[in-house]
């Protein structure tokens, strides 16, 4: 926010940021947590950064400040964002069909019912379009957050949507097989459309996906530890995964299929590894209109395009994951935007706030109000089904996931509490 000194516009109250960590803490030593890593700042100033508990419960390895994390689908807006610079280039266009680089979803029908049989489909009344893939509209689903027998069939035919052994020409290949669940541009149906945009981009430029990544984002602002893929000199900063067992009412550890060299199968929807710290550097370029350091990768208009609500008052409709959730937030180009705060289950603090979380329980906001980057990070792994947000968002059936709005509180109580302003148009 050009001309506004927000580190001396906005101060926290110390006493109230110091609860943070006992609040967290607890739900470590209830065992509900393996860890958590928080990293919160305000005009680009570090006000608060802890890392609780355990990477690694059995070795006894502690959370530090740059522990990795499978950020899942905190890839996308970071996916978006590479979209977002070819069409600034002119090389892309919102309105361009994909079929122009992925012919292998030239002539895709469309199912009638998207829980009905596979052979009940109609002809596409139009081609998938860029804007389809950055806002979820083009028809391609998840298996998770899907029902009927095209679950079945996006199983069957793509396998893990985060870890796979196709290259990516193979995987297109076989998601060419599928019908859509819906018209392109009809409605948001969560699914696979930002690993498209991701291949759809490698196509554009010549070369891999990933290459493209490190050379346009990851380089240029400075996030070292950003990855598809692994070595093992850092295998030691990875935090395990851990899933809740119901009967026994403990942690278990969970062991995810790591890759021994680059994959050809890099999903711009949710397979990049990440830390607090890279993860900030990138929501502060998105929070500065483009720009980190010197360093632009997107005009101010367009990140203005990108945090813009594209949803129809009829696609707002329709719950997300069983939650009503585009009532009180807009989904722009690749992230979602904070419109009413009122038991929204993914935003906090200020309206236009912007965010999209990780199915692991990693959560990011970039609140332009206050001009405040809050990043939280677990791995904590959950069932998905298409009805299951509320579970992810709440904490139900995975008691972990109430450390977030915790955390949350603490930090806009803290800023409440301050001796700076808080603005008239903040909603905290």
């Amino acid at each position: 926010m050009p001309g506004r000194d927000y580190r001396r516009a906005f101060r926290f109250d110390a006493a109230t940021l110091a609860t943070v960590r006992p609040a967290l803490e607890g739900f470590v030593d209830r065992g509900e947590l393996s860890g958590v890593v928080t990293l919160t700042s305000c005009g680009g100033e570090v006000v608060q950064s802890d890392a609780i508990g355990w990477s690694d419960i059995e070795s006894r390895t502690p959370m530090r400040s740059d522990t990795l994390f499978r950020i899942a689908s905190m890839t996308k807006p970071i996916t978006s964002v590479a979209a977002l610079m070819l069409i600034e280039e002119g090389r892309i266009a919102l309105d361009d069909p994909v079929t122009r680089w992925i012919p292998e979803l030239a002539g895709v029908p469309v199912l009638r019912n998207a829980s009905g049989p596979l052979h009940d489909t109609e002809p596409a009344a139009r081609a998938i379009t860029v804007e389809d893939l950055l806002t979820h509209r083009s028809g391609i689903a998840y298996a998770p957050f899907s029902e009927g027998p095209i679950k079945q069939a996006y199983e069957a035919a793509l396998g893990d949507p985060g870890m796979n052994r196709l290259t990516a020409d193979e995987w297109l290949a076989a998601l060419g097989t599928l019908p859509l669940a819906h018209q392109p541009g009809a409605r948001f149906h969560y699914g696979h459309s930002s690993d498209v945009m991701g291949f759809l981009i490698g196509r554009v430029e010549g070369r891999p996906f990933r290459e493209v990544l490190q050379d346009s984002i990851f380089i240029p602002l400075g996030m070292r530890d950003t990855d598809f893929w692994l070595p093992q000199d850092k295998r030691p900063r990875l935090a395990s995964l851990y899933g809740y067992d119901e009967a026994s009412q403990t942690l278990m550890k969970l062991n995810p299929e790591m890759y021994d060299e680059p994959p050809g199968y890099t999903p711009g929807g949710g397979g990049l590894i990440s830390s607090a710290p890279d993860y900030h550097r990138f929501a502060r370029m998105l929070l500065n209109n483009g720009e980190l350091e010197g360093v632009r990768l997107l005009r101010p208009e367009t990140v203005r395009l990108m945090r813009t609500n594209r949803l129809t008052e009829a696609q707002r409709r329709v719950p997300f994951a069983g939650m009503d959730l585009w009532t009180k937030s807009g989904f722009g180009l690749g992230l979602s935007i904070t419109e009413d705060l009122t038991d929204n289950p993914y935003s906090c603090g200020a309206r236009g706030s912007m965010t999209w979380p990780g199915v692991f329980g990693t959560w990011w906001q970039a609140d332009p109000v206050h001009d405040l980057i809050m990043i939280y990070l677990i791995q904590h792994q959950v069932p998905v089904t298409a009805n299951s947000g509320s579970t992810i968002a709440t904490g139900r059936g995975a008691a972990g996931r109430r450390a977030l709005p915790v955390y949350q509180r603490g930090i806009y109580d803290a800023l409440r509490g301050g001796s700076g302003p808080v603005r008239q148009d903040s909603a905290v």
